[in-house]
This record gives structure tokens, C-alpha cells and sequence, in this order.
């Protein structure tokens, strides 16, 4: 494919000749080869040939990279070569023309790929030492160049240079400098067709173009038009500010300049709080500014006149006039269909669906005296602010809610301040508190509790999903020696069954823990523990909390460690027994706080479950996780389609918005077929396809990590440097950048999100990690479920529990986002083999948490997966097809059963060994029973039935056990049958 061309002489060589820019269809090996080339002409009548190269690149010391040359004709490549000099404007190049007159190519950045297929090392070639060959030493060098340069290719479009990172040369820097004498930094006004991308070379085209102090451009109705303002900093610039006054016509018809905006800096958060930027540009340095003109949808057609301005800290402010000429033309969406021309940067300053609405099947929290109802739970408040007592009223097989509360707690949340003179008890007064706000959604409170030397400001909240948000201010009013602060859990025995976090996989709680803070090699700053009806997490933070990076990146940036709380390596959590209590004791050790210090113990508690199991929900909805032909797909029995990304409706990965044409086609035709379709997309990691990388970029780390850079070789030719390389799909050369965590990237993907379920029609979407908090999982909930769309979300997540991630378990990492899920996927590298019931219990199956799930590492263990309602996923592991399960379920009927898992007290259904649990689905006049083993050899189990709970007459049931493919072979039982069990198996049966 041609690009426009353009012309330029290049110094050095005896005749200017003109070169172009064009790019080719993956003419050639990018592996081998590289992605650039000069095509040159061979005129001479005998060798050597020699050719002058201006090929003006921006990678630093291209004198170490290799020069390969090659023969158009046979493709073969040529062994005499000799580099008389390369540097960044050109390179004098010296080769033995092995055809003759004719076409060779010129190699100039070959690379080869190493490291893992998914997380390339593209490793640039060395150069050749020049003249070491018989051949070198020898040749006598032309002394002008006899080959002309035709042009420079790069292998397509994604990867040319041109315009944006064709450099100036030294000449023409300094001439551009000797036109502008004394000035501290000069502006160059560009469209938004051609992103800014290098931030320490002038492109070419700017020295053609010259700086200027007017921009013009066109702009429909209602369209978002950016632009860019290009500042070379000839001296160190502090505290940039952009400034827009109204655009008006000659008659006075005007767009007001509160539609301009800069996302430089300014905007509004992912959270929808005011976002403001200090912008510095170091002394030679260039810095993209992007800015936006929102044009009203009512504007008038004309042409708009108006400036902008330029003004650093304590130098001359620069005005830049603008004109926009408005055309009569409505844009569609706001332009947000052409995402090309940038129209898109609006969602970064996005706060749609940013209110509280409570959201299905959640209810709208109620208030009565000093109690907070919500789903299946209820929140007393003592007169501190802190919670009295928090209860649940979820049925212990987790499928309805009950009248019967079970506390959480055996006494309020409450602090400790010990006094270091000696030893007691600070006694607080407290004030009482007093609600701030109150919506459907979300209660707000505060209180002020004050001791000697100490006051204490509280700012609570509690939101309809169970999420409390607790900001504790300490302030010293005079110095106080403090030997220890402590908050204290006091959980009941019968709500601390179970725990994960802190050191420990999920699983039956230990006797006792003693934890220490290590943020720099682990994301742990809290707990859950609980039962599968009734449970807490607790995480402990101050006011300098920043959501560090997961899966393999954690130690990139790790957790701050919390002032308060940490108190150096003071600080610490241990969970035991004390009383009638399992008590969580945070404590943070002694310190002196002097007149004026403040110290913030904010802590976030959820409340567990969150709203019943929907059992009905998993033996309906069967996942297909792969993009393949929808008949196919239809006739496994499955349901609901998972579009990974890296295929050909959608290739990018997180940015599924380039071919979505296709994905709406395959999507409408599913739904024709009475299949759903999810697609992969999230925000820890984004494709260098996105229209918007160049911008994104300029806004320095708010949305990209920074990092050493490398990985693959079209980052490292135009991302350069500073940034974390991420995951790469081979065969569509994808290759990710990874997000820098909490930031106005999250605006944008819920905008994202709305655009593709109002346009594409997706039905939801499958998270694969997640890098962002409940804030923008909640507002994507709403916009996948507006309108009636049904919004499935399902989880997948890797075992986060390792070094890398900074041994968290994934269930305390995720817990914010359960209450938005409808299915778990937990999944690479859990071990389904030698784990505990327990950790399936807590870390898997989702269930105390009011989810289910699935499979995944190896295709799981199917006996045990049944214990909690689990299987694998189709099409994903060969070994463990989930559709003989399947069969069982709908030849057996379990849509309308009610599951009583072996966790369940009163369960109708139990074994003589405890290392071979039951777990029933019940319905009238029979029951499936599930079977698994955790015994370390063969062994044999006799059921325990209470056949009236079952309701079926024990003289006339009949225990068998269906034959399942590849799981097991069919049998009858007699009811008082020893029944053998294989290691790590077990059995479905079915009693009638």
C-alpha cells in the first residue's frame, strides 16, 4: 500500500536525489529481516556499489545494528557488504552487487525474537565488524555513490516511520534555531490525522511546516474534533497551562470555551473527581498537548474564530489562534463511530454511569433507627461510627434468604489506644454520629470521637452490595506516647470458620495467625474469613493507597505501605482465639504523635455472601470459549459464546473496537441461533493498535506503567522506551503495553463498554484479571445491563498465590468485583489435585460468596468440580469434555433443584468417611448425589440417608449410578452397599 509521498535532499552524497516513503503487504520476513528497508538502484556498469541512505531514524546508536543486504531478484542475500558510515541521518553503505545492474534491498533494523512465544525479546542484530573481510580490505571504495535510493519501505502501515518519526537532521536543527533567537520553547500546532510520537526528535515535517501560531480545522455538528499543540521546550518548562477563549463567527454566533478542553491537564477521574496535571517539559524536550473542541450539536455552520494559549510558569504566554469551520453536516454519535479521528479522547473525562442506582438483584439499602438493611444482611451502628453488629440471614445451603440472623460479630468494631506512660486504655467520649448522605444505593455517615491528646474524625459508608468504607482520622491535639493501636474484629466462632489472606490459602481457619506487614514481596493488606452464609473481608489502607499492579507485575509496583498501620516494620495482624471471639487484633505498634500529626486507619470491611446462589443459572448457562462457527458451537449444547480476543472478529487484545463490523455480523447471527455472545475485554493491559496509544502516551504514566521497555520490535521502534511490555499474539502481531492501574482509562472503557452493547450487541463480557477497583466494575454493570441487555460478566482468573503476584489469593484480590459476577473461572495453576475440600470451598467454587464456577488448569477434576456444581469449559482442555455432565444434568432434570452441599449440616445425605464428601441436588421424588475422594488411597464410603428429608420411600428407591462418558460406568447400588470409591474420583448417583 502506497503512502503519500514526499520528498527531501539528503547531505552527503554527490547528487540530491528525492526519496519517498512507502510500505508494503508483508512483502518479506519481519522475523529475520526486520520491518525496514531502502529499495535501491544499482547504475553502475561493475562493483562495488555505493549508496548513501537518508534514511533519518530516531533509534539511538543505529552504528551497532546489522545491515543486511539482499537481491531482489533471487532474495538471496549479499555477502559483501560494508558500512562506510551510519549514524541517525544517513548511512554510506558499500556492497558487492552480486547481479549486477538492477534492485537490491537494504535491511537496516533486522531483530530476531526471543524468549516465550506470548512475551517476545525482539533482540536487534549487532553489526558486523566493518572491513574485517578479505573483501572489505581490499575493495576500493567509489568515491561518489553509484546506487540510488528508489525508497524506504517499511513491511505495511502499521509499521511506517513516516511522517511522525522521520527526525530532523543536526543541519536543519540548528537552522530552525537561528530563526528563532532567544526564544524559550516554540509551538507547532498539528493535526490530529498525525499523532505526536517522538518526545526527543523534531520530525521532518515540522521543519518543513515551521513553527506557527494558528491552527485551522474542520469540524461537523455535534462532533468532538482534537487537535494538537506540539511544545519543543528549549528550556526547562514548568507548570504548562492551556488556556481556551470562546470561538465566535463574524456575527457573533458562538461555541464557549467551557466545550475546549486539554486532557493533558485536565478532566475528571475514574471516580468522578475533578482531575488536574502538572505538566513539565524538560529542556529539549517535546511534549504533546491534546485538546478538544466539543462542538454543540446546535451550532451553528461557520467558521469559528478563537485562541488558545501556551503559558508556562514565568515565561511569555504563546496564543495560538484557532479556527474551526463547522460544516452543516450532524456527525453521528458524536464522531464516535470514526475512533481514527481521535474523537474518542472525550471518554476519558467520562462519568457515565456514575451514580448510585442500585443494581439487580440487589436491593435498595433501608434504614430504621441504627440499622442498615440490604440484601440478606443487616449493619448496626454503634455510636462511635463503627459497626455494633453486622448479621446475614442466607440459608446455609445458600440458595434462598431466611428469618434466622447469624451474627458476624460477638461485640462492636473498636480501636485500642494504649497509653505508653501506662499501659491502660484511652476512654473515648463519643458524640454519637450523624448520616451525611442517604441514597438508594449508598449510606454515608460521620462521627467525632475525641480522648485525651486525640481526636478522631469518622467517615463511613455502606453501599447496597455489602461494601463499607471506613476513613479513621487520627489528629494529636498535643503529643501523645502512644504504646500500641489496635483495631479490633471480634468475630463469632461460627463466622470464622473458613479463612484466606494473610499468608494463607483459603481453607479451614489455622488456630492462630501472626502476620507482618512485607509489601515489597506481598500484595497483603487484609482478609476474609466467614462460612459459606456469613463472612467479612477486611483490608487495612491509609490516605496514600494506590491499586499496585497484579498477575506477574506486582513486584513492578507493589503495595505503600500504610503509614499508619505499618508504622515501619512496627505493625502487624494475629487471629486467634481470645473469649468467645476469633479476634482479628490489627495493631500497629508504639509511636509518638505530636501536636498536629494525623494519621488515617482506614479500613474497608464486605459483608459475604452477597445474594443468594442462582443453581438454575448454571445448569442453563454453558459456556463456549472459543470463536468458532456458530452451528458448531450450537451443537454441543452450549449456550453463551466467550470471544477471546487475538482471532479474527476480535484481534486486539482490549481494544475490540477496530473490526467490530465483523463481531456485529457473527454476534446478530448468534442471536438468530439463540446463542449469546461475551467478549474478552479489560483494562490491565492495552494493544498497540489502539487509535489512541500517541495520546495516551502524552500523558506520561497515568495510563501506561513505567518500565524498562523491550518486548516486542514494533514497541521498541515506536514506543521506544519506558514501558512495561506485555502479552504479544504471534499471529496477528499484537503486542499489549500494560496500564498503569487506577486512571481515566477506566472512563473510557465503560464508554467503550455502552458503545459496543448499544452498536455490536454484545451480551456481556469475560474479564481475564482484572486491573481496576469496584468503582468501574459497577458502572460497567450498568451499562451492560441498560435497556434489558442481560450483562453477563464471568472471571477468569490465573492463581495469584506466587511470587510474582505477590502471593495473594485470588478470591481476597477479586472479592470487590464477586457481587457483579455471574460466574468464576478460577483457573490457571490452581491445583485441583492436592488441595483440601476446603480451598475448593473458599478459593473456587465461589459459593460462600453466592457464586459458582468452573475449571480450568488441566481440565480440573471433574469428581471433585461436582461436589460444588463445577465443570470444565468447552473447548478448552481436551481431557475433561464437559458434556457427558451435561447430559446427566438435563436426562436428570436439574433445573428447579435445590443443592445441599456436604458443608450443610442437616444434609439428607452423607458418607462414613469425611474424606469423601456428598453433595445432593434435590427435587421431588429424587436426588442426584455427588461424590469426590480426598482419600489418599482407594477406599470404600456407606451413605448415611435420612430418607424422610429426601421424601422417598426407601423401599422403593432405587440407587444407580448413569454411565458417564470418560467419567464413570453404569451401576446400581443396593441402599446399604459399600461403594468403592478410586482415588481422587467418585460417583454420581441417582436415587428414585
Amino acid at each position: 500500500m502506497m503512502l503519500a509521498g514526499f520528498t527531501f535532499a539528503f547531505l552527503g552524497a554527490a547528487n540530491a536525489q528525492q526519496v519517498k516513503y512507502t510500505a508494503g503487504n508483508n512483502n518479506w520476513d519481519a522475523d529475520s529481516l526486520g520491518n525496514h528497508r531502502a529499495v535501491v538502484t544499482f547504475n553502475g556498469t561493475a562493483g562495488p556499489a555505493r549508496v548513501v541512505i537518508p534514511w533519518r531514524r530516531r533509534d539511538e546508536h543505529p552504528e551497532l545494528k546489522r545491515i543486511i543486504v539482499q537481491d531482489a531478484q533471487t532474495k538471496l542475500p549479499v555477502s559483501n557488504v560494508f558500512p562506510v558510515s551510519v549514524n541517525r541521518e544517513q548511512g554510506d553503505i558499500v556492497f558487492d552487487p552480486v547481479s549486477g545492474k538492477g534492485t537490491y534491498y537494504i535491511y537496516y533494523l533486522p531483530y530476531k525474537n526471543e524468549g516465550r512465544a506470548n512475551y517476545p525479546k525482539g533482540v536487534y542484530l549487532s553489526a558486523e565488524l566493518a572491513g574485517s573481510s578479505s573483501w572489505a580490505k581490499n575493495i576500493a571504495v567509489p568515491p561518489k555513490p553509484n546506487t540510488t535510493v528508489k525508497e524506504l519501505e517499511a513491511i505495511d502501515t502499521f509499521n511506517t516511520f513516516y511522517p511522525m518519526e522521520v527526525i530532523a537532521t543536526a543541519a536543519e536543527m540548528k537552522q530552525l534555531l537561528l530563526r528563532h533567537p532567544g526564544a524559550g520553547y516554540l509551538v507547532f500546532p498539528e493535526d490530529r490525522a498525525f499523532p505526536i510520537r517522538m518526545t526527543r526528535d523534531l520530525p521532518q515535517r515540522w521543519i518543513q511546516q515551521g513553527p506557527s501560531q494558528s491552527f485551522a480545522g474542520q469540524a461537523d455538528k455535534g462532533e468532538y474534533y482534537s487537535f494538537q499543540l506540539g511544545i519543543y521546550a528549549l528550556h526547562s518548562l514548568k507548570q504548562l497551562q492551556i488556556n481556551f477563549n470562546d470561538l465566535k463567527t463574524a456575527d457573533g454566533k458562538t461555541i464557549p470555551a467551557s466545550q475546549l478542553h486539554c486532557i493533558n491537564t485536565h478532566g475528571t477521574t475514574y471516580d468522578a473527581q475533578p482531575f488536574t496535571a502538572t505538566v513539565n517539559v524538560p529542556e529539549g524536550a517535546i511534549q504533546a498537548i491534546w485538546c478538544g473542541i466539543d462542538v454543540p450539536a446546535d451550532a451553528a455552520p461557520g467558521v469559528y474564530k478563537g485562541v488558545v494559549t501556551v503559558h508556562p510558569e514565568g515565561m511569555p504566554a504563546m496564543p495560538v489562534r484557532l479556527t474551526l469551520t463547522v460544516t452543516g453536516k450532524t456527525a453521528v454519535n458524536s464522531g464516535f463511530n470514526e475512533p481514527w479521528k481521535q474523537t474518542r479522547l472525550k471518554w476519558l473525562n467520562s462519568m457515565l454511569a456514575q451514580d448510585n442506582a442500585v443494581i439487580a438483584p440487589y436491593t435498595p439499602l433501608e434504614m430504621k433507627d441504627s440499622v442498615i438493611s440490604l440484601l440478606g444482611r443487616k449493619v448496626g451502628i454503634h455510636k462511635d461510627g463503627f459497626p455494633a453488629q453486622i448479621q446475614t440471614f442466607f440459608t446455609p445451603e445458600m440458595t434462598s434468604l431466611s428469618n434466622q440472623a447469624k451474627n458476624i460479630f460477638t461485640e462492636p468494631v473498636h480501636f485500642h489506644f494504649i497509653a505508653a506512660a501506662d499501659g491502660k486504655d484511652l476512654k473515648w467520649k463519643n458524640n454519637g454520629w450523624q448520616i451525611t448522605s442517604r441514597e438508594a444505593g449508598k449510606i454515608s455517615w460521620k462521627a467525632t470521637n475525641t480522648t485525651t491528646g486525640l481526636q478522631m474524625d469518622v467517615q463511613a459508608a455502606l453501599e447496597f452490595d455489602g461494601y463499607m468504607d471506613y476513613t479513621v482520622k487520627v489528629t494529636a491535639l498535643e503529643d501523645v506516647a502512644l504504646k500500641d493501636i489496635t483495631l479490633h474484629l471480634p468475630f463469632e466462632k461460627g463466622a470464622a470458620k473458613y479463612m484466606m489472606g494473610l499468608n494463607q490459602k483459603g481453607g479451614l481457619r489455622p488456630e492462630k495467625i501472626d502476620w507482618k506487614w512485607d509489601v515489597q514481596h506481598k500484595n497483603q493488606d487484609g482478609a476474609w474469613l466467614g462460612d459459606v452464609n456469613a463472612g467479612l473481608q477486611f483490608t487495612l489502607r491509609d490516605e496514600h493507597y494506590v491499586r499496585p499492579l497484579n498477575t506477574n507485575f506486582y513486584l513492578q509496583k507493589p503495595l505503600l505501605l500504610p503509614v499508619s498501620w505499618g508504622n515501619g516494620d512496627k505493625g502487624g495482624i494475629t487471629v486467634g482465639e481470645k473469649g468467645k471471639a476469633i479476634l482479628v487484633n490489627a495493631y500497629s505498634g508504639e509511636r509518638m504523635l505530636h501536636k498536629g500529626d494525623t494519621l488515617y486507619f482506614n479500613f474497608h470491611l464486605i459483608i459475604t455472601p452477597f445474594h443468594p446462589i442462582n443453581t438454575d443459572f448454571q445448569w442453563s448457562t454453558r459456556f463456549y470459549h472459543k470463536y468458532n462457527s456458530l452451528d458448531s458451537i450450537k451443537a454441543t449444547g452450549a449456550t453463551v459464546v466467550n470471544i477471546h480476543h487475538g482471532n479474527d472478529i476480535n484481534p486486539w487484545i482490549n481494544y475490540p473496537f477496530i473490526e467490530w463490523k465483523k463481531m456485529k455480523d457473527y454476534i446478530d447471527a448468534a442471536h438468530q441461533k439463540g446463542l449469546k455472545v461475551k467478549i474478552y475485554n479489560t483494562v490491565r493491559e492495552l494493544s498497540n493498535h489502539a487509535w489512541e496509544t500517541f495520546p495516551l502516551r502524552s500523558l506520561g504514566h497515568e495510563v501506561y506503567s513505567p518500565g524498562k521497555g523491550g518486548g516486542f520490535s514494533w514497541l521498541q521502534e515506536h514506543v521506544d522506551s519506558d514501558y512495561i511490555a506485555a502479552w504479544f499474539v504471534p499471529e496477528f502481531k499484537d503486542a499489549a503495553i500494560i496500564n498503569s492501574g487506577m486512571n481515566r482509562w477506566h472512563n473510557y472503557y465503560v464508554e467503550g463498554m455502552n458503545w459496543l452493547v448499544q452498536n455490536v450487541g454484545i451480551d456481556g463480557i469475560y474479564l481475564d484479571d482484572v486491573a481496576f477497583d469496584r468503582v468501574t466494575m459497577k458502572r460497567i454493570k450498568r451499562v451492560l445491563t441498560k435497556d434489558g441487555h442481560p450483562g453477563l460478566i464471568d472471571l477468569h482468573s490465573a492463581n495469584q498465590y506466587n511470587k510474582s503476584d505477590g502471593f495473594i489469593n485470588s478470591g481476597m484480590l477479586y472479592m470487590e468485583h464477586f457481587p457483579y459476577l455471574n460466574r468464576l473461572w478460577f483457573g490457571e495453576y490452581f491445583d485441583y489435585e492436592n488441595n483440601s475440600p476446603d480451598f475448593f470451598l473458599t478459593e473456587v467454587s465461589g459459593i460462600p460468596f453466592g457464586l459458582m464456577g468452573e475449571m480450568l488448569q488441566d481440565g480440573g477434576n471433574p469428581w471433585r468440580g461436582m461436589v460444588y456444581g463445577m465443570t470444565s469449559r468447552m473447548p478448552w482442555s481436551d481431557n475433561a469434555d464437559p458434556r457427558p455432565i451435561w447430559k446427566v444434568w438435563d436426562d436428570f432434570g436439574m433445573q428447579g433443584t435445590k443443592m445441599i452441599g456436604y458443608w450443610v449440616d442437616n444434609n439428607p445425605v452423607k458418607t462414613n468417611n469425611p474424606q469423601v464428601p456428598a453433595t445432593i441436588y434435590k427435587k421431588d421424588g429424587a436426588v442426584l448425589i455427588s461424590l469426590a475422594s480426598w482419600a489418599k488411597e482407594d477406599t470404600t464410603v456407606k451413605l448415611n440417608i435420612d430418607w424422610k428429608a429426601l421424601g422417598i420411600d426407601p423401599a422403593k428407591a432405587v440407587i444407580t449410578a448413569p454411565a458417564v462418558r470418560n467419567f464413570q460406568e453404569g451401576r446400581t447400588f443396593a441402599k446399604d452397599a459399600q461403594i468403592p470409591v478410586a482415588k481422587n474420583k467418585g460417583w454420581l448417583l441417582i436415587i428414585r
